[in-house]
């Protein structure tokens, strides 16, 4: 891939882990916006994410270190740290080092994953990470009627030469979906807008031969939080929500997550995914590996050739996305208008909002 002229170093919410995969008193090592990080969890649940060097003599907390209680020993010296990153206790001397603090980050465990909050200023998150289940307004109860996803219903790639503005730009991008999905026709874009840094972008489509546009009776509806947290849910086909996650490791390459709800099968109350909700999973997933495969050896054209049809939805999703840069404009402003005039609304979409 061209080295991307974007940022690589976005404000917003970004997933770095599944939750389950942060076990308790577990010292999780990890690498996002080129820094080391670690993230534990103390005694009574509580979730963070450090920077992975221990501010006394720089022992990297990855490495040995350990949870105890509620706080995070470092192997070097033994001295602990708690959940703000404040140092607690230097255990040869009578008092803690009150000036140091190892960096920490805004943590949200929602969706099954682990969200941190990324901004070069260090500015307080001003956005929230949707819920998969009532951000579109459904009762929270409804997550009860799909197999539980993780770690049977997901994708990880590591590493890979993308951004994290190419999956929005998916988003906005109809005529993709013929040729990348073999869907029967483009979609037909029925929402797209933008509430400060939320956007929603919602479309009529089908993956049934046969099927025209004027015939078609599902589609999806999407919340976009920011760059680095989306989520799907569709309509009128077989019961799914999706998650996918681009967030970045360094200033080439990004970690990719892609975790997959299927609804249950009616009497179906097992605590595991079955073969059935396995099966359809895979065939999400598989669709959105295609999109993958594509993003990971793209350039980023700037200014784009679009056509008449595709200008309004590019352009209005790159005014938008301005904001989340660190030159970029005031943050959650919203871009130029509130509708970015590229569709009529024309199905239930409308009424969707975030949580």
């Amino acid at each position: 891939m061209a080295q991307t002229p974007l940022s690589m170093h976005p404000t917003g919410w970004f997933q770095v882990a599944w939750s389950s995969e942060i076990t308790s008193r577990d010292v999780h090592k990890m690498k996002y916006f080129g820094r080391e990080m670690v993230a534990w969890r103390s005694a009574s649940g509580n979730l963070s994410v450090f920077d992975a060097y221990c501010e006394h003599l720089g022992a990297h907390l990855g490495y040995g270190g350990h949870v105890d209680g509620e706080n995070l020993v470092c192997p070097f010296h033994g001295w602990e740290w708690n959940a703000q990153g404040r140092n607690v206790c230097v255990p040869y001397e009578n008092h803690p080092n009150k000036v140091r603090r190892i960096r920490s980050y805004p943590v949200v465990e929602r969706n099954e994953a682990v969200w941190i909050w990324y901004d070069v200023n260090q500015r307080e998150p001003y956005f929230e990470v949707p819920d998969m289940f009532t951000g579109f307004g459904d009762d929270p109860a409804d997550a009860d009627n799909y197999y539980p996803p993780v770690p049977a219903a997901t994708l990880f790639r590591q590493g890979l030469e993308l951004h994290p503005q190419y999956v929005m730009e998916n988003g906005v991008d109809f005529a993709h979906f013929k040729f990348v999905h073999e869907t029967p026709f483009m979609p037909e874009f029925t929402r797209h807008d933008f509430e400060g840094p939320v956007s929603y972008v919602d479309f009529t489509i089908a993956f049934e031969e046969g099927v025209t546009l004027e015939t078609a009776t599902s589609g999806v509806y999407s919340i976009n939080a920011g760059l680095g947290c989306s989520i799907t849910k569709s309509w009128g086909m077989i019961e799914n929500r999706t998650m996918p996650a681009v967030t970045p490791v360094d200033d080439a390459t990004c970690d990719v997550r892609f975790t997959v709800w299927i609804g249950r099968k009616p009497g179906d109350d097992s605590p595991e995914m079955s073969r059935y909700g396995k099966t359809m999973a895979d065939l999400v997933i598989e669709q959105f590996d295609r999109d993958v495969e594509i993003w990971s050896h793209q350039r980023y054209s700037d200014p784009p050739a679009l056509s008449r049809r595709e200008l309004k939805g590019f352009k209005a999703l790159r005014e938008w996305a301005v904001q989340f840069y660190p030159d970029g404009g005031p943050a959650g402003v919203d871009p130029t208008r509130p509708e970015s005039g590229a569709i009529i609304p024309r199905h239930p979409s409308a009424v969707a909002r975030t949580a």
